[in-house]
């Protein structure tokens, strides 16, 4: 006859209970789950999205708008350049990918490459870290007097593979702020995203939040001349004609006066006057400097509060806001308050995504499988019942 320890068979026996203490949450439901200690309560197997169903997302970087992003951004660049360096020029415009101008002086060709071409930088290996011996940028002039700054292949390919890096951990901030647990975020080929959140039946909800950019931004309303003004004849160049959600335009001025990049924090709330839904936020110190100085000098003006470019609201500012906080106000529901909190908190997408594919994975073929796992444990421990019994005896 077998003899254990004393020792040895309490270390069993509490190994045995443990287990069991451990194990039991994934019987009980979730009325009694909610009464237990959360160290217990959370040690719950968590089901995958083919056992509990979910919903299921693949989402495509938009290389297009990123193309277009990309190019604005390097014809600004392209204008500074010439501005600080006091090079004149005419014709600034953007072909395709191509930012084209044409010098006053012919004889400053030289000196207008050298400079526009510190803005190419070397194109990085995505594997190995190291420099691939591209540039971003394609610098050069034709005969006619004219320069051309082109965005190469390589480097607009290395733009969209570090946007579907930055996309990923920012898509993992926005979801594990609807509290879903564990969700499978993996990247698919060279600009597409795979979305799977287990346990979410909303999936409207869910393309809600990962198909906005959420950029956010404080800029001047140009007041030079109306917005149906603009729409009618041509808006002057630092200025642009955006809408609000109801469609009414505004014309606003470029300039960012103070980015999203800036918000440390961004959470619902209701206005204490009309009890409406709002969002409040609050701005790090070089955001929250730069909100009181524009503030302090649009004191009487319409100030704009730009996302994704729509305005959100157009208020004029009374006095300076100092406090480095403020709130978004723009007929809100709850629901709309909270999300849009989640976004700013979440942080801007790099570029736009695009819904691929969508669907909502039903349970049933999980359930299958959980009943067939039943049946082989209940066999299993039949058989091993009998193996035990036939071996060592009753």
């Amino acid at each position: 006859m077998l003899h254990f320890s004393r020792l040895k068979t309490v270390l069993i026996l509490a190994v045995t209970a443990l287990g069991i203490l451990f194990a039991l949450p994934n019987l009980l439901p979730p009325s009694v789950l909610q009464a237990l200690p959360h160290w217990l309560a959370s040690s719950r197997v968590t089901l995958g999205l083919d056992l509990q169903g979910g919903s299921h997302i693949l989402l495509e970087v938009d290389g297009a708008a990123l193309r277009k992003e990309r190019a604005e951004q390097v014809r600004d660049d392209v204008r500074r350049v010439l501005r600080e360096q006091r090079i004149g020029y005419t014709g600034l415009a953007i072909r395709d990918v191509t930012v084209q101008l044409r010098l006053r002086d012919p004889a400053e060709t030289q000196k207008a490459l050298t400079e526009l071409r510190t803005l190419s930088t070397p194109v990085t290996n995505a594997l190995l870290g190291g420099a691939t011996g591209e540039m971003t940028l394609n610098v050069a002039s034709t005969s006619e007097g004219a320069i051309s700054v082109t965005l190469t292949e390589a480097g607009l390919n290395a733009r969209i593979r570090s946007a579907v890096d930055q996309s990923i951990e920012i898509i993992r901030r926005r979801i594990d702020q609807l509290g879903t647990v564990e969700p499978n975020i993996q990247r698919q080929g060279a600009d597409r995203i795979l979305v799977q959140v287990p346990g979410l039946q909303d999936p409207q909800r869910l393309k809600s939040l990962l198909g906005q950019t959420a950029k956010l931004s404080f800029r001047m309303v140009d007041q030079s001349m109306s917005a149906q003004q603009a729409l009618d004849g041509r808006a002057p160049p630092d200025s642009e004609v955006l809408q609000a959600p109801d469609g009414t335009p505004y014309l606003i001025e470029k300039q960012v006066r103070v980015s999203g990049e800036d918000l440390t924090d961004a959470q619902p709330g209701f206005d204490t006057n009309s009890g409406q839904p709002i969002v409040t936020f609050r701005f790090n110190s070089n955001g929250a400097r730069r909100f009181a100085v524009t503030t302090q000098e649009a004191v009487g003006r319409p100030f704009a509060i730009v996302l994704d470019n729509q305005v959100i609201s157009a208020p004029v500012i009374r006095e300076p806001i100092t406090g480095g906080s403020g709130q978004i106000s723009g007929n809100f529901t709850v629901q709309q308050a909270n999300d849009l909190a989640i976004l700013l908190r979440a942080g801007a997408l790099p570029a736009p995504l695009k819904v691929v594919e969508e669907r909502t994975v039903g349970p049933s073929l999980g359930q299958d499988s959980i009943e067939a796992g039943k049946v082989a444990a209940f066999i299993a421990a039949g058989l091993v019942a009998v193996f035990m019994i036939a071996i060592y005896g009753l």
